[in-house]
């Protein structure tokens, strides 16, 4: 556990002293506010020009709506930088040529791996941490219900750890950080963009496909819905993720 500590912070300290992640941070921050800003001035306008009219209307949870299309926005954003947090995980210490030295240390792999993938967990709870900011806006003008905020969160966060799993696993497979974060967010898109075609299928080809689809299982979060089938999918995916990892550091080490 304690070799586990050791990765996780000489890797958080590695994220911040680059410039990567203050870049993705404030790439992060900026989109996500601009976008939140704009729903929910469209939302204002909308309920002006209503009752301006004199057209009656259904009631509409306009903060809840606003918080929905932002998680959908963030889903996005995510896709798009993740990779970039975990192209280096690996692929820059065999450019450096240090991860021969890595892998044969009593820290061992598993335990490398561990700590690594827990550092940008970590990350990916400052960003999402850093919207809950512009979400508290909310509260000082109306009350939206806190539980779909948490079953969104909780959805995001599953789902970027599926994606950061992905990434740490290929970049076990290259040197190159550009291929690296390329090919995650390549096989990432192809995962999100699945349910195109899940659509179009029918019969058990369309329940598949529907369920290899990486947002196919964030709606129900976004809706404040909690279906543990979804939470396993993620689980079972991130897990998928660092076992392939785990094995090729193995043979890794074999080859060194």
């Amino acid at each position: 556990m304690q070799n586990i500590i050791a990765i996780w912070q000489r890797e958080m300290k590695s994220y911040f002293i680059s410039p990567i992640a203050y870049a993705v941070l404030t790439l992060f921050l900026i989109i996500s506010g601009v976008w939140f800003l704009g729903n929910l001035t469209a939302a204002y306008q909308y309920t002006i020009s209503t009752a301006q009219m004199g057209q009656g209307m259904q009631p509409i949870d306009l903060p809840g709506e606003v918080v929905r299309s932002l998680f959908g926005t963030l889903t996005i954003i995510l896709l798009f930088l993740l990779p970039m947090m975990t192209m280096g995980v690996f692929a820059e210490e065999k450019k450096r040529g240090t991860i021969e030295l890595l892998l044969t240390t009593p820290v061992g792999n598993l335990q490398a791996l561990l700590g690594k993938y827990l550092a940008s967990l970590t990350f990916l709870l400052i960003l999402l941490a850093s919207t809950a900011l512009t979400i508290s806006s909310l509260f000082v003008f109306s009350q939206p219900d806190w539980k779909p905020l948490l079953a969104g969160y909780l959805g995001l966060f599953l789902y970027g750890a599926a994606i950061l799993a992905l990434g740490v696993f290929i970049s076990t497979l290259t040197e190159n950080q550009i291929i690296a974060v390329f090919l995650t967010f390549a096989v990432s898109l192809v995962l999100l963009a699945i349910r195109i075609f899940g659509d179009s299928a029918t019969g058990a080809t369309r329940d598949v496909i529907n369920y290899l689809s990486l947002t196919g299982h964030l709606d129900d979060f976004i809706k404040g819905v909690i279906d543990t089938s979804h939470v396993i999918y993620y689980v079972t995916f991130a897990f998928v993720g660092l076992f392939l990892a785990y094995r090729s550091l193995e043979s890794m080490r074999w080859k060194s």
